[in-house]
């Protein structure tokens, strides 16, 4: 008998609602929820010790190509939100993460973004760089962040 899987790691970091991110109900507009996965996987990187300036210094872009996202309750002007990213899938040249943005404990939006990994100079699909790979095996499974 096999025993289960643990769970995934996943970074986690907390995002206010900002007046700006909302429409004239006072409900995040449902774009926003791409900035704030944003925010996540570069606080991701940031704590893994490379920001994602250091790694377009090194010669990599990583464009997001595809994303989804589920709605299931709205998040309102001033909440306090935590926004966790996970690693779903590493390929040879891109990667998945998966996305959970929730309030008190209750998921709001689920979503999904593949990245590729370019080339910073000619904007082209390049391997994954081994230091890169690497990377994803590096999260802790409580990594938080203090922003």
């Amino acid at each position: 008998m096999s025993s289960p899987e643990s769970p995934a790691p996943r970074f986690t970091t907390p995002v206010r609602v900002r007046y700006a991110e909302t429409d004239a109900a006072g409900v995040v507009y449902h774009g926003n929820y791409l900035i704030y996965f944003e925010v996540a996987r570069l606080e991701l990187l940031r704590a893994l010790g490379h920001p994602i300036t250091a790694i377009e210094a090194q010669g990599v872009l990583l464009p997001v190509v595809e994303a989804r996202l589920r709605y299931l309750r709205p998040a309102r002007l001033d909440d306090l939100l935590e926004v966790s990213v996970g690693v779903e899938s590493v390929g040879p040249a891109s990667f998945a993460l998966d996305y959970e943005v929730t309030r008190d404990g209750r998921l709001l939006v689920g979503g999904w973004t593949r990245l590729a990994v370019c080339e910073r100079d000619s904007g082209r699909a390049m391997p994954m760089p081994g230091w890169l790979r690497d990377l994803f095996g590096r999260i802790p499974a409580t990594a938080e962040s203090g922003s």
